[in-house]
């Protein structure tokens, strides 16, 4: 299965916070088992990203997640503005925020394992970036990506996720426990147990064996999904307010969860089956995001990682008062 911890946010008012996340990511870069080497790169990265954000953004953040199964650490810098007007310009030699020791994202791309931006003018930048060994996970037919982010003043974030990968086939979990805190965050590692056991199981059979298992916790809204490239069906069954949303360039259907919340009380598990476009997003999000996002914001991320579609939509439409998880899939090209 291919989770992760949630990502710790690290506003970066001024140049002060870029010492602290770079802190944060050494810490990080430890806990994944990364060498010297690539905790070094990991620090010029942060640096390179952070002092940029610091200096020339607009409510520029940096959100940093371990992924201790790739031996990795996810490196994401967002912004609200001004937005890059030569992308291509950027990303060359001497191109560089002054006074950091790298040269500026071209630095960062090379630095990286796995590097992906999307700007728009004026709407901000997002850029990604993984360092460290990146033990491969992905099946040949889907990539993945996730963002997740604690309720303000927490130290623990109460939504997880969870991708199992297996040829053709694709499953997803996002669980949302009730409240924020750590009470929340058992529930939904308490969701992930249950869907890691057996993850290609049907997902209504799956919404039963969660809400058992939650039943010694305070419950959770889930939306579990099951995802097949071959013959171009999403099957779905959830419960409580975690929502989907499948986008495409031309169209943008939402998948619901039933009433109820798994642990507590929830009704005999209903399965539905239904077109997966091609090229299309598979969107799922915790009710720390606004529901009714435009789909015309993905549009132009349809074919790049599915890391940059959560951020950008955790950026624009976070409510900012709870815990806020967005989980993205997508068919390989």
């Amino acid at each position: 299965m291919i989770s992760a911890g949630f990502h710790a946010v690290f506003p970066m008012e001024d140049t002060s916070r870029v010492g602290e996340a770079r802190r944060h990511a050494a810490q990080l870069a430890e806990d994944c088992g990364l060498d010297e080497t690539d905790a070094g790169r990991l620090a010029l990265v942060v640096t390179e990203l952070g002092t940029n954000l610091a200096r020339h953004a607009v409510k520029g953040r940096m959100l940093l997640s371990p992924r201790p199964a790739r031996r990795e650490v996810e490196v994401i810098a967002v912004d609200e503005g001004p937005g890059i007007l030569d992308l291509e310009r950027s990303m060359g030699d001497g191109y560089s925020t002054g006074g950091t020791p790298g040269t500026g994202l071209g630095a960062v791309r090379r630095l990286s394992r796995h590097f992906d931006i999307h700007s728009s003018v004026p709407g901000g930048t997002v850029v990604l970036a993984r360092v460290g060994t990146g033990v491969a996970q992905d099946s040949q037919a889907a990539c993945t990506g996730a963002v997740s982010i604690a309720a303000p003043g927490e130290r623990v974030c109460g939504d997880g996720w969870g991708f199992a990968l297996h040829g053709d086939i694709a499953a997803l979990v996002v669980a949302d426990g009730l409240g924020h805190g750590p009470d929340a965050a058992e529930a939904a590692a308490a969701a992930l147990e249950a869907f890691a056991e057996d993850p290609l199981a049907s997902p209504s059979l799956l919404l039963e064996r969660t809400h058992q298992r939650l039943r010694s916790t305070r419950g959770a809204a889930v939306m579990l999904l099951q995802a097949d490239a071959a013959t171009g069906t999403v099957r779905s069954a959830g419960a409580g307010n975690v929502m989907a949303r499948l986008v495409s360039g031309v169209s943008d259907r939402a998948i619901l969860g039933q009433h109820g919340t798994a642990g507590v009380t929830i009704r005999t598990p209903e399965e539905q089956s239904i077109p997966w476009p091609d090229h299309a997003l598979l969107v799922v999000f915790s009710d720390g995001i606004e529901s009714r996002w435009p789909a015309a914001l993905l549009a132009p991320l349809l074919g790049r990682d599915p890391a940059l579609a959560a951020a950008v939509l955790v950026r624009d439409h976070c409510r900012g008062r709870d815990d806020a998880t967005v989980a993205v899939l997508r068919r390989k090209d």
